[in-house]
C-alpha cells in the first residue's frame, strides 16, 4: 500500500505550530457533547433517551484484544490525555474491542505509570483497567461500545466460539459484562463478534455456522440482564441462505440476509446492524479493478447495507473503515472520500479504524509519536464529525518531559486467522533453504475444516511471493489474505498487497482458508513458497539519522530518519540500526528484524519505495 498524503493547507501556520509543540489539545464549542442515554432505535434511526435522532461519530481504540490486555498507547500518553484530545476532536464513540481472554487476565502490560493518570492502573486487572477508562470517558461525554474482537489475544476465528472457548463461554463473558456496567450510563451497548467470515452463514438454521441465530441467542441473553443496551449485530462475508449478489465481501461485511433473515429479539427498538469496509490499501479487491470505479461503489453499498437505511429497516453502524491515503487521486484516497461523503450525505453512524498509529494496514488518526495528530486524515474525518459547524481550533498545551517505562511490545491491528494450535515441523521452500512453510489445521468438522500457513522466512527479504499447494480430496470454500486461483488441485495463493514483500527474519501465520472435504486425502501437501529476492539498494544510497527524543534511567526512545540520496528510487530498501546490548522492546513505521545489537530494518508495506531524495521516519523503544 502506498503512502501517499496530499497536505491540506492549514490556516494561521498550524502545521509548522503543531511539529514544534508536539503534544497538544483542542477546545471547541462543538466537542463531543452529552447523549442522553440509554439509546434505542425507531425505524432506521438511533434515538437518546429523550427520543431525538442520535449520530455516533466515533473511534476505534484497540488493545484490550492483544496480548497487553489494555488499550494501545499508554507508554506514550496518560488515557486521560488522550480521551480529552478525542472528545475536543468531536469524537463522541468509542468502539472498544477486548478479548475474551483479557477478561480472565489478572494483570495488564505497556503502560508508563509515571505518566498522567496512568497510575491509577498500577496493579489493575484489565477488566478494572477498563472500568477506569470507561468511567473517564463518561467525564469527557464519550459512549463506548464493546467489542468482542477476539475470543484468545492473537487472531480473529470465522465463528464466535472456538477449541478454546466455548459459545457458552461467549455468552457468558457478555452477560457478565452487561451486569457489571449496566449501571455505567456511557456505556452503550455490544458489539456482539467481530467480523464473522469464511464458513460463518446467515439465514442457514445450521446451529453450528448460522451467525444470525448466535447472535439471537446472545442478543436475548444480554437484553435478559440489561435491557437498555443495544445490541450491534455485523454482516457476513457471505454464505447467505439464498445466495447473495454481492460475489466478494470484506469480513463481517455483507448485510444482504437481514433482508429475509432479520435478527429477532426479544426487547424491541435495540438492533443496529453493522458493516466494515475497506479500500485497496488493505486488500485489491476486484471491484477496486472494475471500469466503474470508484462510481460502482454506490451499487455495492446499497446492497450489501444501505438498503437497511433506506427503507427504515434498521440503523447500520459502519464500525471499522480506514486508511493510510486520504488524497483524491489514489485508489485507497478516493474511495476514503468517496465513503465520507456518503457518511455525511446520510448521516451514518460510524465508528472509524482507528484511533491507534500502529495499525499495520490503516495507519490511525495519530501519527507514530501517539502524540500530535494526522492532520489531513482528521481534515477529512471533519467533514462527518462536525456537519458544517465550527470545527476545533487548537490550544497548545506545555510539551511534558517523557519519561515512558512500557513492559511490553504493542502489536499492530488485528490480523485476521482461526484459532492457533501446536506448529507442525516446518518444510524448507525451494530456492532459499532458510525459508520454511507448513500447514496447521485449527478445526475440524465432519464435513470441512480450517487452517492457516506458517511462514518463516529466512535472511533474505522476499518479493513477489507466491504459495503453492496440492489439494486433494477437498474444495476451498473462502480464503483469507490471499486470492487463490483454484479452489483444488495445485492451488496459487497470492498474498495480499500488505503483505509485500516478505521480510528477512519474518514469520506469518496470516494467510489460511477453509474447505470442504470430498475424502481422506484432504489436507494440503507438496507445499511450497517461491518468490523472487529484493534487489538490493545501492550501497551508500541511504542516509540513516537516529535521533533520541526522551531517556530515563532504564531507556529510551528514538526516531530513525531514512532518506535516499541516490539519485534513482530505492525499493525494497533496508538498513542497520546498532543498538549494541541495549533491547529493543517497541517500535513502530518499520520491519524490525531482532532487538538487540545490529538490528536489521527494512521498509513497511506502504513504503517499500523511496524516490530521490525523499525519506521515511520510523522509531522505537529500547531498555538500556
Amino acid at each position: 500500500m502506498k503512502l501517499t498524503h496530499i497536505m491540506h493547507t492549514i490556516k494561521n501556520g498550524l502545521a509548522v505550530f503543531l511539529a514544534m509543540v508536539g503534544l497538544f489539545f483542542f477546545t471547541s464549542p462543538v466537542a463531543a457533547q452529552s447523549i442522553p442515554t440509554p439509546l434505542s432505535t425507531n425505524g432506521s434511526r438511533i434515538v437518546d433517551a429523550n427520543g431525538n435522532t442520535t449520530q455516533l461519530k466515533g473511534i476505534n481504540w484497540f488493545g484490550f484484544e492483544t496480548d497487553l490486555y489494555v488499550v494501545h498507547g499508554l507508554w506514550e500518553q496518560g488515557y486521560d490525555e488522550m480521551l480529552q484530545t478525542m472528545a475536543d476532536l468531536g469524537y463522541n464513540t468509542i468502539r472498544l474491542p477486548f478479548s475474551h481472554k483479557a477478561l480472565d487476565m489478572n494483570e495488564i502490560k505497556g503502560v508508563n505509570y509515571r505518566r498522567g493518570a496512568n497510575a491509577n492502573l498500577r496493579g489493575k486487572t484489565p477488566l478494572q483497567a477498563m472500568d477506569i477508562i470507561i468511567q473517564e470517558a463518561a467525564k469527557h461525554d464519550i459512549l463506548i461500545l464493546l467489542d468482542s474482537h477476539r475470543l484468545n489475544d492473537q487472531n480473529i476465528p470465522a465463528l464466535w466460539y472456538s477449541d478454546e472457548y466455548s459459545e457458552e463461554d461467549w455468552i457468558n463473558d457478555w452477560t457478565m459484562l452487561a451486569e457489571r456496567y449496566k449501571n455505567q450510563s456511557n456505556v452503550i451497548g455490544a458489539d456482539l463478534k467481530n467480523e464473522p467470515h469464511s464458513i460463518a452463514s446467515w439465514g442457514t438454521n445450521n446451529l453450528a455456522t448460522d451467525w444470525r441465530l448466535a447472535a439471537e441467542r446472545a442478543g436475548n441473553a444480554i437484553l435478559r440482564v440489561n435491557p437498555e443496551w443495544l445490541i450491534v449485530v455485523e454482516g457476513v462475508q457471505g454464505n447467505v441462505q439464498g445466495g447473495t449478489k454481492l460475489k466478494n465481501n470484506w469480513w463481517g461485511g455483507n448485510l444482504e440476509g437481514a433482508r429475509n433473515y432479520p435478527v429477532r429479539l426479544n426487547v424491541p427498538n435495540k438492533l443496529v446492524y453493522s458493516t466494515h469496509e475497506y479500500g485497496p490499501g488493505v486488500y485489491e479487491q476486484a471491484w477496486f479493478e472494475e471500469p466503474t470505479f470508484p462510481n460502482n461503489l454506490y451499487e455495492r453499498w446499497d446492497i450489501g447495507f444501505f438498503y437497511l437505511i433506506k427503507e427504515n429497516i434498521a440503523p447500520v453502524l459502519i464500525g471499522e473503515f480506514g486508511g493510510f491515503n486520504v488524497d483524491t487521486v489514489s485508489k485507497e484516497g478516493i474511495w476514503q472520500n468517496q465513503l465520507v461523503d456518503f457518511i455525511a450525505e446520510h448521516d451514518i453512524s460510524f465508528t472509524y479504524w482507528t484511533w491507534n498509529p500502529n495499525s499495520g494496514d490503516t495507519g490511525g488518526v495519530l501519527n507514530s509519536d501517539w502524540r500530535t495528530i494526522n492532520q489531513p486524515k482528521q481534515d477529512m474525518l471533519n467533514r462527518i464529525l462536525f456537519d458544517g459547524l465550527t470545527q476545533p481550533t487548537p490550544t497548545p498545551s506545555p510539551t511534558p518531559t517523557p519519561t515512558p517505562t512500557p513492559v511490553a511490545t504493542p502489536v499492530p491491528t488485528p490480523t485476521p486467522t482461526p484459532t492457533p494450535t501446536p506448529v507442525p515441523t516446518p518444510t524448507p521452500a525451494p530456492g532459499d533453504e532458510n525459508v520454511s512453510i507448513s500447514f496447521q489445521k485449527d478445526s475440524e468438522w465432519e464435513n470441512g475444516y480450517c487452517g492457516k500457513f506458517v511462514i518463516q522466512n529466512g535472511n533474505n527479504q522476499q518479493s513477489n511471493w507466491r504459495i503453492q499447494a496440492t489439494i486433494r480430496d477437498a474444495q476451498i470454500t473462502g480464503a483469507w489474505n490471499a486470492a487463490t486461483d483454484r479452489n483444488s488441485g495445485t492451488v496459487t495463493f497470492t498474498p495480499a498487497g500488505w503483505m509485500q514483500p516478505l521480510a528477512a527474519g519474518r514469520r506469518t501465520t496470516d494467510i489460511g482458508f477453509c474447505a470442504n472435504k470430498s475424502g481422506s486425502q484432504f489436507l494440503p501437501t507438496a507445499i511450497t513458497v517461491t518468490s523472487t529476492a529484493a534487489a538490493p539498494v545501492p550501497t551508500g544510497s541511504l542516509e540513516t539519522r537516529v535521533e533520541r527524543t526522551s531517556q530515563w534511567n532504564e531507556g529510551y526512545c528514538a526516531n530513525v530518519t531514512v532518506r535516499n540520496t541516490s539519485g534513482q528510487a530505492a525499493t525494497n530498501w533496508s538498513t542497520d540500526v546498532n543498538v549494541g546490548s541495549d533491547r529493543i522492546y517497541t517500535n513502530w513505521s518499520a520491519n524490525f528484524s531482532g532487538s538487540t545489537g545490529n538490528v536489521r530494518i527494512t521498509a513497511p508495506h506502504w513504503a517499500t519505495t523511496l524516490s530521490s531524495g525523499a525519506s521515511h521516519q520510523f522509531g522505537f523503544c529500547a531498555y538500556k
